[in-house]
């Protein structure tokens, strides 16, 4: 007589185990990090397109234009603002942005003991068709996906940015291994729940590409009237087309996204030219000097003045 033996299931580990594995790789990328990148700030590495960043202060905003990008970190969190929407990810996640995109952002969690650790590697439109060409087509070319996201973290996707970052400590193989461990990122990446919104924006045809041609006419030419009819005949749509495809793509308006265009454009010129608040507005397109101070102390809390003095004295404290 056959006896059958009752046995209980062995429970799947396999996720205790990713999460173990993540966790080992993340310390590897903290060491990597922070010998490469020593002190806040960014840092232009060996490697093409990638940067490292370091932060331990969580009280100063930034603001920049968000090109299209993979950013992860080993330590810390982020907050960024794009438009109404904010993002928020940490060591867990990564983010990807496949258009240019003004942004704020702000640290949220480091500190000169355990400061915030990342890397962001620049996304090239002509690999990822190239790539793209090489993949079954999983969704329609003419959806339009908001340009930025965070997902969450797969072994494969950070083991990848790993030994990327680890030729930079073996700087004569970054030559010939750089661009192999690149594609293979930028595979994952395309093979991810997030690779629809990079292969919009970068195939011709898509919605997402139409509008991209709408925002390049924008950044080059900053102090230009907007005219709707212009970005329409470009991205080839109607009116109304554009403003529901560019909100889609960019969380703003075409009005929107130049407003913050040109003051962030101000700001800079402010802080690493020493322009005055009249000669920068008007380099931007403000015919309105009052205009100008009213909108941007909306946006930066403060008169050009005195935000101006203010960001220069929080980064030499």
């Amino acid at each position: 007589m056959d006896t059958a033996v009752l046995t209980t299931p062995r429970p799947n580990n396999s996720n205790a185990m990713d999460d173990a594995e993540l966790a080992r790789q993340r310390a590897e990328l903290a060491a990597i990090i922070s010998r490469h990148c020593p002190a806040d700030g960014a840092v232009d590495t060996a490697i093409p397109g990638l940067k490292l960043f370091r932060g331990s202060n969580t009280e100063v905003p930034t603001c920049a234009i968000m090109t299209s990008v993979f950013a992860m970190m080993a330590q810390g969190a982020k907050r960024i603002t794009v438009g109404d929407d904010t993002y928020d990810y940490d060591a867990r996640h990564y983010l990807i942005s496949s258009v240019d995109l003004p942004i704020f952002a702000r640290i949220t969690r480091a500190s000169v003991a355990e400061p915030y650790l990342g890397l962001g590697l620049a996304i090239d439109p002509l690999k990822i068709n190239e790539l793209t060409a090489t993949m079954p087509k999983n969704r329609a070319q003419d959806a339009v996906d908001r340009g930025i996201a965070v997902g969450l973290l797969s072994v494969d996707i950070q083991n990848t940015a790993l030994r990327l970052a680890r030729l930079l400590d073996t700087p004569a193989d970054i030559p010939v291994l750089a661009p192999i461990i690149e594609r293979e990122l930028l595979y994952r990446l395309l093979a991810g729940p997030l690779g629809s919104r990079l292969r919009q924006a970068a195939a011709s045809g898509s919605h997402s590409h139409q509008i991209v041609r709408a925002i390049d006419w924008l950044k080059t030419n900053l102090d230009q009237p907007l005219s709707i009819e212009r970005l329409a005949s470009l991205a080839n749509m109607s009116r109304s087309s554009l403003h529901h495809h560019f909100k889609a793509l960019t969380a703003m308006t075409p009005l929107q996204y130049q407003k913050q265009l040109r003051l962030q454009e101000a700001r800079r010129l402010m802080l690493v030219s020493d322009t005055d608040a009249a000669s920068a507005a008007h380099h931007v397109g403000y015919e309105s000097p009052s205009q100008f101070n009213r909108e941007y102390r909306r946006m930066f809390g403060a008169p050009p003045g005195r935000d101006v003095a203010q960001f220069r004295q929080s980064q030499t404290a």
